[in-house]
């Protein structure tokens, strides 16, 4: 047997409701065409993010993401480029990996790492912006 969950009693019991519902109904999931900013990162647990922003000036103005991994990767996706809407690059760049997992009301300890690759994705997107204006 696989290391995946497989029923929703045992997604319910490992996941807060936040997590479930974010990860079953996602917002802002799907690559965007001709994004202004762009990040991608293949982590260590195997899954994929990535990271599309569209900014006007410095302030993100519509934020995307697309993701092969499951529930932790998904909801974290969702929520984050709900909270960033609206903030500079500066003030998003400042997001902790504690701030996205209180979001989401919790993920389980195994699955934090999925927070951290989802901010460490939009740090790239950033930081990936910022050589392009600087070249």
């Amino acid at each position: 047997m696989s290391g995946h969950i497989e029923t929703v009693e045992q997604r319910e019991t490992l996941y807060s409701a936040r997590v479930t519902a974010e990860s079953s109904n996602p917002s802002n999931m799907g690559r965007m065409s001709d994004p202004d900013a762009y990040g991608i990162i293949h982590g260590c647990c195997g899954d994929t993010m990535e990271i599309y922003l569209r900014l006007d000036g410095d302030r993100i103005e519509e934020a995307t993401f697309a993701t092969d991994g499951r529930e932790s990767a998904i909801a974290s996706g969702s929520v984050l480029t709900k909270m960033v809407w609206g903030m500079s690059l500066e003030e998003a760049g400042k997001i902790r990996p504690e701030d996205l997992i209180a979001a989401l009301d919790g993920l389980p300890k195994a699955k934090v790492h999925c927070a951290n690759l989802t901010l460490n994705t939009l740090g790239q997107a950033i930081a990936n912006w910022r050589a392009e204006e600087e070249a």
